[in-house]
């Protein structure tokens, strides 16, 4: 099994984790801004760190910022919190589960962004695999049939989970042109340095904005700092762990691949927040296996 999918894999279950400690502090009271700064503020001084041990540890010398990495990574830095606003609040809408549904819809939107903006497709094969994953993203969403499926659509929630995939997908693509762009490095090097500029531009950003919008939150950030340190270091594993995936792999591939984070995020809602998962859901999940088994043998 290629490295890419493994590393996907560990994606996966830490971003499961840390929405999960993120809706924790939404429904302890925090705003969705707040519930977003927690996870770049405790996450953010612990990646340069990172970077400069594993340039230590290789033996590689860390690599210089040309000027095309900054409109990859500040585009894809403001799409991921924006979408990671939206999925804060969709948590107060909709339940657990159902909130990371919707937001699946990055994997089709992503393989559209990439080739716009990065000239990458994917194989018929590959997009033929994301169809039936859809399907099962479809079946999760409870939709009971096609009509009402498109009747959602306008509703409010259906509305902040497809915003939420198309900036997830923007964010994914900006943050792999970002770490191409760079001279030199291998794939973890060159994930490491674009995380630790796209999180410290996140933190300092959203902190400001807070600042001037929203200054009794980043009292409440601090103030919850067990349940943010948390979310900070589930945060930090999971966005190595995609920075490292999209470095290696279309952002196409890897957030589909990825949706098997589904199936983390239902054992969750199950076991953490005692939601229960319907036989809809099953046979959408059932979808979803067969879509990423599909994709890890054609990608």
């Amino acid at each position: 099994m290629e490295p890419w999918i493994l590393i996907t894999l560990a994606a996966a279950g830490f971003q499961a984790l840390r929405f999960a400690t993120q809706k924790h502090l939404k429904t302890a009271g925090f705003s969705s801004a707040g519930a977003t700064f927690a996870r770049f503020v405790y996450s953010a001084p612990l990646v340069p760190a990172l970077m400069l041990g594993w340039a230590a540890w290789s033996g590689q010398a860390v690599p210089a910022l040309p000027a095309a990495f900054w409109p990859y990574a500040l585009a894809g830095g403001l799409a991921q919190i924006l979408a990671t606003l939206c999925t804060v609040t969709l948590f107060s809408m909709r339940n657990f589960a159902v909130g990371m549904t919707l937001k699946k819809t990055e994997v089709l939107m992503s393989v559209l962004v990439g080739w716009v903006v990065l000239g990458e497709g994917v194989s018929l094969a590959g997009f033929a695999a994301m169809l039936v994953g859809f399907g099962g993203v479809l079946l999760l969403t409870d939709t009971p049939a096609l009509g009402a499926g498109w009747r959602r659509l306008v509703h409010p929630a259906a509305g902040l989970g497809l915003l939420s995939g198309l900036l997830f997908g923007l964010a994914g693509v900006g943050y792999r042109g970002a770490s191409l762009s760079l001279p030199g490095g291998d794939a973890v090097l060159r994930a490491l340095v674009t995380l630790m500029c796209v999180t410290a531009a996140q933190a300092i950003g959203l902190g400001l904005w807070m600042a001037w919008r929203q200054r009794a939150e980043l009292a409440k950030v601090a103030r919850g700092w067990r349940v943010g340190v948390v979310t900070g270091l589930t945060s930090l594993a999971g966005s190595f762990c995609w920075f490292t995936a999209f470095t290696l792999q279309r952002v196409g591939y890897v957030n589909a691949v990825g949706q098997v984070e589904l199936i983390f995020s239902l054992a969750l809602s199950a076991l953490w927040f005692g939601e229960r998962i319907s036989r809809r859901e099953w046979q959408g999940l059932l979808l979803l296996t067969g879509s990423i088994t599909a994709l890890v043998l054609v990608a």
